[in-house]
């Protein structure tokens, strides 16, 4: 409703800026049956799960025949980057190493793929969803599948063992200080369902998440004429006002209706909402859908 309010009014003042504009039309690739992960709660039974490196990458989801996105789309690799992949889907992290998130999300979205920017990138298997069997039994699995494919751009992620929380919180510290994101937590005995549980647990140093934008808020003050704040969707239906992180260049060219964003945040309000949400960055390897 904000936005047909702010569109109705610029269309009869004579002009549509960027930040109004109506979205392209909505992707319908279908989404993968992934493993999502839940947020880390102290009190967990570290004895029960592999902890291992969280790369800030694009996921990518071979399924047996050609690598796909998170939302489902596909990934248009060049043709030597998967040559030899076997006939088995393989979840894991197209990553361009530590702080080079744009860089990875920026070469998996290209319709043509530049040779040079792909060998950048290296395809971080974590998981082999149709192996059957908990994570103990698909581990050993995984790494005898990344040995055979023998390319030096496909690498089984490293996983470790950590006993206690004090320990695990030492390694979150070393790694987020030589430039990682965080730490992941994969149950031992867990098998490969999709959808978000405890079997996957993501560790950072600040809370973020996701979030859809259903809707703008025009821009008062120095922000007229640009978009001031998204109206968000919560994956529970909650909305809520993502006014603050945003450069000038983002206002004046906002993430389209029906994307995903990502926004850091400080715990939640009583209700659920977050306290000091901040944008982050667009998922551009997340399906859109209409708002």
């Amino acid at each position: 409703m904000l936005r047909r309010i702010a569109i109705t009014v610029l269309l009869v003042c004579g002009a549509l800026p960027a930040w109004a504009q109506p979205p392209a039309p909505a992707s319908t690739a279908s989404p993968p049956p992934l493993l999502l992960a839940n947020v880390y709660r102290a009190g967990l039974p570290l004895a029960d799960y592999w902890v291992s490196e969280k790369y800030d990458g694009v996921r990518g989801y071979w399924d047996g025949h050609q690598l796909r996105t998170r939302g489902g789309e596909r990934v248009n690799a060049p043709a030597w980057f998967t040559q030899g992949w076997p006939a088995m889907p393989m979840d894991g992290e197209l990553w361009a190493g530590r702080g080079r998130f744009a860089q990875a999300q920026s070469t998996v979205r290209q319709q043509r793929p530049d040779d040079v920017a792909w060998r950048h990138l290296q395809f971080m298997v974590f998981d082999l969803p149709a192996q059957g069997g908990p994570f103990d039994e698909r581990l050993p699995a995984l790494q005898a599948a990344v040995a055979g494919i023998g390319q030096p751009w496909v690498q089984a992620v490293p996983q470790q063992r950590i006993a206690t929380d004090a320990r695990l919180q030492a390694l979150l510290h070393r790694t987020v200080r030589d430039g990682g994101e965080g730490l992941m937590l994969h149950r031992g005995a867990s098998l490969y369902q999709a959808g978000r549980s405890d079997d996957l647990i993501k560790l950072k140093t600040h809370e973020d998440t996701e979030a859809r934008v259903v809707g703008y808020v025009p821009g008062k003050g120095r922000h007229r004429g640009r978009m001031g704040a998204l109206l968000v969707e919560m994956p529970g239906g909650q909305r809520f006002r993502l006014g603050a992180g945003f450069t000038d260049a983002d206002r004046a060219h906002p993430p389209p209706l029906g994307s995903w964003v990502t926004y850091r945040f400080r715990g939640t309000h009583e209700g659920g909402l977050p306290r000091f949400a901040s944008f982050l960055r667009v998922r551009e390897d997340m399906h859109a859908a209409a708002p």
